[in-house]
């Protein structure tokens, strides 16, 4: 035992360490001689995981695809991490917020505002919670007033399962709702306390939960939704503005590190 070390001391680490370490929701995994990720060309036969990604600390901001995130969460899984957190980056069309606006998803809810996943498994409907690690969301508010250089804010983000009806859009091929109809609910979303759209966070979010990883979703608006439906910034403002969240994550990893 090294000198200064108590036993009891060493038990409440290693304690903490079995706490923090990815877990899976799945027993029949246990039972399976190799598990290949096919979606990476990765097995648990054919490759040693914990060398190869064993030292990973800082997630990277994926798209919310299920196929990526049940092969990803086998992944760190099976390569032994500890201490994950796992930073979607994105864009999204705002709500209420000026362009360029960054939002720290508090909750992720359904086109209802309800903080819920759902999906249907053997036939039966499954709702799981779609909360995010709030101190995770503090931490990353206060790094954007550490770098101060543009808006951001922490809100609920709506995740849709479509980008023209599921959005209140005016602009798709099919539109069965009034002008009036789509400022009312994007109105009622706002007063929920939505503040932006996408596609992603919302099974982000549920995968992440039971997977006992500390996740965040971090996006910049492209538009605000409740001036219109069509972005009218020029292509360089636009490349600007996807950097933000990239700005403000790196420089949350960067203090993570303890490099700033």
């Amino acid at each position: 035992m090294a000198p200064g070390v108590t036993a009891e001391k060493k038990t409440e680490d290693e304690q903490s360490s079995k706490n923090n370490v990815i877990h899976l929701s799945n027993p029949h995994l246990e039972k399976m001689k190799d598990d290949i990720l096919y979606h990476f060309a990765l097995g648990t036969g054919t490759h040693d995981f914990p060398a190869l990604f064993g030292d990973v600390k800082h997630g990277m901001g994926i798209p919310s695809i299920a196929i990526m995130l049940h092969e990803l969460v086998k992944l760190l899984y099976h390569s032994k991490c500890s201490n994950v957190t796992i930073i979607r980056i994105g864009t999204s069309g705002g709500i209420g917020l000026e362009p360029g606006s960054v939002v720290i998803t508090r909750q992720s809810v359904d086109a209802t505002f309800k903080p819920q996943f759902e999906q249907v498994i053997l036939g039966k409907t499954v709702i799981r919670s779609t909360d995010l690690d709030d101190q995770l969301a503090k931490e990353l508010m206060q790094c954007s007033e550490e770098i101060n250089q543009f808006n951001t804010v922490i809100g609920n983000t709506m995740c849709t399962l479509d980008f023209y009806e599921g959005q209140a859009r005016l602009d798709g091929a099919i539109c069965s709702y009034a002008e009036e109809e789509k400022l009312q609910y994007l109105k009622a979303a706002y007063d929920a306390g939505v503040r932006n759209i996408e596609m992603e966070s919302s099974v982000f979010a549920a995968i992440c939960n039971l997977s006992g990883v500390k996740a965040a979703v971090v996006c910049v608006t492209l538009l605000n939704r409740l001036e219109g439906d069509q972005i009218s910034s020029s292509h360089d403002v636009l490349v600007e503005y996807q950097q933000r969240p990239q700005k403000l994550v790196g420089h949350f990893i960067k203090k993570r590190l303890g490099k700033v």
